[in-house]
């Protein structure tokens, strides 16, 4: 953040010189991102990394500490999109990963460490009674609503070839939502319902009960906003499920963070399918999805009439290898109980900084996980989200960048175990000094 505090009153004009600012202190990113657009569509290869006027490129990561090429020094308060929970070269995943390159890693084969992965994941997520793996929470997602029609036509529901999500739901670059649709989404029929509307979604639940084969939500939309489900809503949508004979699918891939055995153990309302990813795999490429044994079990090669599921990566060794460490030795259930506590003090703190000046903006979220929104507004779904600025969210941005402070540029935040408390100060400290020094440019309208 600038030392002396920005005077303008006019909230474009200090953005206008905040990116001036950035892109006058990154000339090397600049210059990578130049050299990347001759062979990639806007140098870019992961859209939600690119960022205007350019996005910055990022050369080391230690501890949670990352540089960028021009040689500046960030506190990572992003944590690779909840993938990154374990920080940068966690020792015990570094050692189990050099472990295993010891011995190759391209086997065709099965490996030692995919069935003690499988055991950690059934043993810690209630929903779980069979996991299968895949290279990301995409394709988790993907697999689960595949095996979830399936079952529904095995079961006799002949009518069941549509899938209910929830607008502002974010499911991989393939069931994408958040802004009601995408037009490379999978090509099922959507109902979105309306998230946390219990009523809404109840009455399209009757409406449209026996086309659908699978409600797929997340019990906190991350990508969204981290927009937490209330438990009526949750419970409500369990209830009609299991009623009806709908396949429920809670996709945690970000959200099993959040407490020991992911927000399904935290809230108690179980689904019949749940999928994962990110972190799970120690950081690495990283999916799965799992759920009832009796669903489960379709894709068992030794019962006639199994379903396929290839992927020459799904049980790749340095994944498997890194995931037991990481999950069944570094993020225990106390680890989660730790960093989860850390967090909501954290958000806690801030949403006190933004009430006591007096300024539109807050912090949802739960835990480890939150999302900044320049707006005062409770926000229960993605249709109150129109009430938030834009321009002041893509300031907080610039200046939390200017700060030392890795963020998204959405504003989501996914704190990491390398963080302590001193780091955990310096970010709420930044957030302070945004707020002050741009208070007049967020005063309610």
């Amino acid at each position: 953040m600038p030392d002396q505090v920005l005077v303008n009153s006019d909230l474009q004009s200090a953005l206008t010189e905040a990116k001036q600012a950035y892109i006058d202190r990154n000339p090397k990113s600049f210059s990578r991102h130049q050299d990347a657009c001759v062979a990639m569509p806007g140098g870019n290869t992961r859209t939600t990394l690119h960022n205007s006027p350019f996005p910055l490129t990022v050369v080391r990561g230690a501890g949670c500490k990352l540089w960028d090429a021009d040689g500046h020094e960030y506190i990572d308060v992003l944590g690779e999109y909840t993938a990154g929970i374990y920080g940068h070269s966690h020792p015990v995943i570094r050692k189990a990963i050099d472990k295993a390159l010891d011995h190759g890693w391209n086997f065709a084969g099965r490996n030692e460490s995919e069935g003690k992965l499988a055991k950690l994941v059934v043993d810690r997520i209630p929903s779980i009674d069979l996991v299968r793996f895949t290279n990301s929470g995409t394709e988790g997602n993907v697999m689960a609503l595949a095996g979830a029609r399936v079952f529904a036509q095995r079961k006799g529901r002949t009518k069941a070839t549509k899938v209910m999500v929830f607008h502002g739901g974010y499911h991989g670059g393939v069931l994408y939502f958040v802004s009601g649709g995408s037009p490379v989404n999978m090509p099922y029929e959507y109902v979105v319902a309306p998230y946390n509307d219990v009523e809404g979604t109840r009455a399209l639940l009757a409406r449209h009960g026996e086309e659908l084969f699978a409600v797929l939500l997340e019990p906190m939309q991350g990508s969204g906003g981290c927009l937490p489900g209330n438990l009526d809503f949750l419970q409500m949508v369990r209830s009609e499920t299991k009623a009806r004979g709908i396949t429920m699918i809670f996709d945690e891939v970000m959200t099993s963070r959040l407490s020991p055995g992911g927000l399904q153990e935290k809230t108690g309302v179980i689904p019949d399918m749940t999928t994962l990813g990110k972190y799970i795999g120690g950081g690495m490429s990283f999916g799965a999805f799992g759920g009832r044994r009796d669903i489960m079990e379709l894709f068992d090669p030794t019962k006639p009439d199994s379903l396929p599921h290839a992927g020459t990566f799904n049980n790749n060794v340095l994944t498997m290898a890194a995931g037991v460490a990481g999950y069944g030795e570094v993020y225990t259930p106390e680890a989660a109980k730790e960093l989860n506590d850390r967090g909501d003090k954290i958000r806690d703190r801030l949403n006190e900084i933004c009430r006591k000046a007096g300024v539109e903006f807050q912090f949802s979220g739960i835990g480890s996980m939150m999302t900044a929104h320049a707006t005062t507004r409770p926000i229960k779904s993605a249709a109150d989200l129109a009430s938030s600025n834009q321009d002041a969210k893509e300031l907080f941005y610039f200046d939390m960048v200017a700060a030392g402070i890795w963020i998204a540029r959405r504003g989501f935040v996914a704190l990491n175990v390398m963080i302590g408390d001193a780091e955990g100060d310096r970010f709420v400290s930044a957030v302070e000094e945004f707020v002050s020094a741009r208070k007049a440019l967020l005063q309610p309208s």
